[in-house]
């Protein structure tokens, strides 16, 4: 194994295209129906090998408590599940923003979990890596699995779908969205009528969490309103983020620069297979 085989793990954001509430759990858990593709803008995460089988953050996000960080978390529930004995250090270049809707924390994770169970040769399956993250959040599954996808359950039935990879003008309002707040709130939409690729396909984009994130923050909601002078503009999750499509990058650039005088913006290209994927496959050959 070489020393770069332990470096640079992308952990690349995420964009809801659609999300749709069908229903609830009796444990609390809602019913979705969301469609993810990923986009170009990434964490990386580096490892260091430990002496016994401490698991450290290096840079610990403000607020965030090493135990309670979902990267270590992903760390020790590979230890007890594989019974590892190993130790880890563990860094995160962090450039995705906390509460955005871009699935940073969730990335995190699901990347700990593929490379350490390649690091640490544990021969994990990949479903089997599903059905661990899925206990770290809702949105770890489709970053191992890796492909853009129609999610459903709580986000971990997934089926692979080939989409446009149009560009991407993604606006950072200055709030951080909680995500439990909104779906503790009573007027959010837990009932929707179900539906199907085909009603994506054919134009049904509505995400059922934007009119409560609109009442509750009201910095989400001029986001929504400006960014729409230049394109259809979406909420991404429960936010905070909002994006819209261009088929062009000339033309996204053009919005992009009109926009960061106001806002924190991004600039980013749909990804239909996640780069982690490409790294995961670098590792395994260099471990051979």
């Amino acid at each position: 194994m070489t020393r770069d085989t332990l470096k640079d793990w992308p952990a690349p954001a995420k964009l809801n295209l659609m999300l749709r509430i069908i229903g609830r759990r009796e444990d609390g858990y809602h019913l979705l129906q969301t469609v993810f593709q990923f986009i170009d803008l990434c964490d990386w995460i580096s490892f260091e090998w430990l002496p016994g089988s401490e698991v450290i953050l290096v840079n610990p996000l403000p607020g965030v408590p090493q135990e309670s960080d979902l990267t270590v978390r992903a760390a020790r529930l590979l230890q007890e599940t594989c019974g590892v004995r190993r130790g880890v250090r563990i860094s995160v270049d962090k450039r995705l923003p906390m509460g955005g809707g871009l699935g940073g924390g969730s990335s995190d994770a699901a990347t700990v979990l593929v490379a350490l169970n390649v690091l640490w040769d544990l021969g994990l399956t990949e479903q089997e890596l599903i059905e661990l993250g899925v206990g770290l959040g809702a949105d770890v599954p489709v970053f191992i699995k890796g492909m853009a996808a129609w999610a459903e359950g709580v986000g971990e039935q997934l089926t692979p779908v080939e989409l446009p990879r149009p560009w991407y003008v993604i606006v950072l309002p200055a709030c951080q969205v909680a995500t439990g707040k909104i779906f503790a709130a009573p007027d959010l939409t837990r009932n929707n009528s179900s539906v199907t690729i085909t009603d994506f396909i054919a134009g049904e984009r509505a995400n059922d969490c934007l009119p409560v994130v609109a009442r509750l923050y009201p910095e989400v909601a001029a986001a929504l309103q400006y960014l729409s002078r230049y394109a259809e503009a979406r909420l991404t999750g429960t936010g905070a983020c909002v994006f819209a499509a261009f088929s062009g990058q000339k033309e996204a650039q053009a919005a992009l620069q009109s926009l960061q005088s106001r806002w924190q913006v991004y600039l980013a290209r749909g990804l239909n297979r996640s780069p982690l994927l490409d790294k995961l496959s670098q590792a395994a050959e260099s471990i051979k």
